[in-house]
């Protein structure tokens, strides 16, 4: 055998994904929201990037004006007929080309907002005189502000300095989370002297705060309410017996009747085990939309939300005003990369726009009664059926529907919820969806007798008998994934709520 250095030439397959190919991939995983923070990342990098709104450059009126006139999906009302959209291919994008694909009938006013008004707004989803400032509502007040507020007017020199401290160790629900002997051992003050200074700030507002477990804070409520009497505090010491529904065995520890028991069950329900939460909690952030359906004659009609997309043009006048100008060749490549990558970014956002609109159009076609009858008539669905239906890889679908919501008369929806497990019929005819009995799980409970709570062996013989063949412990699976308790929590729960 030779040792001798040598040349060859081989022949080999691979697949290679271009850098732009896969920014391609990735942009379809976004959302509406992420896109727009993407965006205005690019226009930050390449001055050539520019996003005006309605207000379209000069020389892209025609571009524009060219592909609202080719294909608007959105427009037609008739999606599902026309079966539109390209392959998986078209990923690769086409640098060469001059016309782009009108995002959307959002664009404009009167879109399929359902009333939200997202399609009268701009590219940045504010107004036509830009964002109304007075709409924007301060800070709310945390709780360590709120306290800290309190014992400024409280307490003075070092027990304000242990007060401070204290109150940094009180977590969102108003509950001091450290033990006071390790406080007093970092402040290197007496533990007496900080339990004072507890005391004080359980006097704040609200009441409860700075409790160390939750008997003591429903006892320092029922102290503020003058209801902390021998009764109360043995109902609070025994929770674990409320709890559990031992109702008998309170009324013998507490010494009371049974109208007694109900009056001081009711006092208890009435106070708050977390009172910290009613300050400093973030504001809750709406589910904005990335698609509309609604009805439209004997179709429907898919839109993306462009109220969230801001229309990015390739600014081509400064682009002749620079390449004009004298330079040299590494300002030239420069310039030529930034046209490059420009025009990518445009068909990019493009193809992901129709995609999105192909993949919904086809949970829409696939999931058509659950949009007309409600959630009973969910069909079971994979990634792969509606893969297959409109030829493109299973991934592809998989990354369209991550993170994106769909917004419907019926409310908001993320796109993966159309996609649900199958179980059998209990009669052999179609096969059901995972979420369909899980509503008819949660409308049997909820109509239950609280005198005759429904075991998990009940409501199987009970689904049966609506079609529904299912195992005993799938019942319990998907109970306990809805947040329901078993029969024996829900009985004692029921007997603390007839008490109260």
């Amino acid at each position: 055998m030779s040792l001798a250095p040598r040349l060859d030439l081989r022949q080999s397959q691979s697949l290679v994904m271009t850098p732009q190919l896969q920014q391609a991939i990735r942009l379809l995983a976004l959302s509406n929201l992420e896109i727009e923070t993407y965006i205005a990342e690019e226009l930050e990098k390449n001055p050539l990037l520019d996003s005006r709104g309605e207000d379209e450059l000069p020389g892209e009126r025609e571009a524009a004006a060219d592909g609202e006139q080719r294909e608007s999906l959105a427009d037609s009302g008739e999606l599902l007929q026309q079966g539109a959209g390209t392959g998986e291919a078209a990923l690769d994008v086409d640098l060469s080309s001059e016309a782009f694909h009108h995002d959307s009938a959002a664009d404009s006013i009167g879109g399929l907002d359902g009333g939200l008004g997202l399609g009268a707004t701009g590219p940045g989803g504010m107004g036509d005189d830009g964002p109304d400032f007075d709409s924007f509502s301060a800070g709310e007040t945390t709780l360590a502000d709120h306290l800290l507020i309190q014992a400024g007017a409280a307490v003075a020199g070092a027990d304000a300095f242990i007060a401070a401290h204290l109150i940094d160790q009180i977590d969102d629900a108003g509950y001091i989370t450290a033990p006071l002997l390790d406080i007093a051992g970092r402040l290197g003050a007496p533990l007496a002297r900080v339990e004072a200074v507890l005391a004080i700030i359980q006097t704040f507002d609200p009441t409860g705060v700075g409790a160390r477990s939750l008997c003591e804070c429903l006892t320092l409520q029922a102290k503020e309410a003058d209801r902390y009497d021998p009764c109360m505090a043995a109902l609070i010491d025994n929770l674990d017996l409320l709890a559990r529904g031992e109702m008998a065995r309170l009324k013998r520890i507490c010494r009371v009747d049974d109208e007694d028991m109900a009056d001081m069950v009711r006092e208890l329900r009435g106070y708050d085990p977390k009172p910290g939460l009613r300050f400093g909690g973030e504001a809750m952030q709406a589910v904005v939309p990335d698609i509309f359906i609604a009805r439209r004659g004997a179709g429907w009609a898919v839109e993306i939300n462009g109220a969230t997309l801001p229309r990015v043009l390739v600014n081509r006048s400064y682009y002749t005003e620079l390449a004009s100008g004298p330079q040299d060749k590494a300002s030239k490549g420069w310039l030529s990369d930034c046209l490059a990558s420009a025009n990518w970014l445009v068909k990019a956002l493009d193809q992901r726009q129709r995609t999105i609109v192909k993949v919904a159009g086809e949970i829409v076609k696939q999931q058509e009664a659950f949009f007309l009858k409600g959630v009973a008539h969910l069909r079971p669905l994979t990634l792969r059926q509606v893969a297959d239906a409109i030829e493109m890889h299973e991934s592809t679908v998989s990354r369209v529907t991550s993170n994106k919501y769909l917004s419907c008369a019926r409310g908001t929806f993320e796109l993966k919820y159309f996609f649900t497990s199958a179980i059998a019929s209990a009669d052999g005819g179609d096969a059901v969806s995972a979420e369909a009995v899980k509503s008819a799980i949660r409308a049997l409970i909820a109509a239950e007798d609280a005198k005759k709570i429904l075991s998990d062996d009940t409501l199987v013989e009970m689904l049966k008998a609506k079609g529904f063949d299912i195992a005993r412990r799938t019942v319990a699976k998907y109970r306990e994934s809805m947040g329901i308790g078993s029969s024996v929590q829900r009985r004692r729960q029921k007997a603390i709520q007839g008490a109260g």
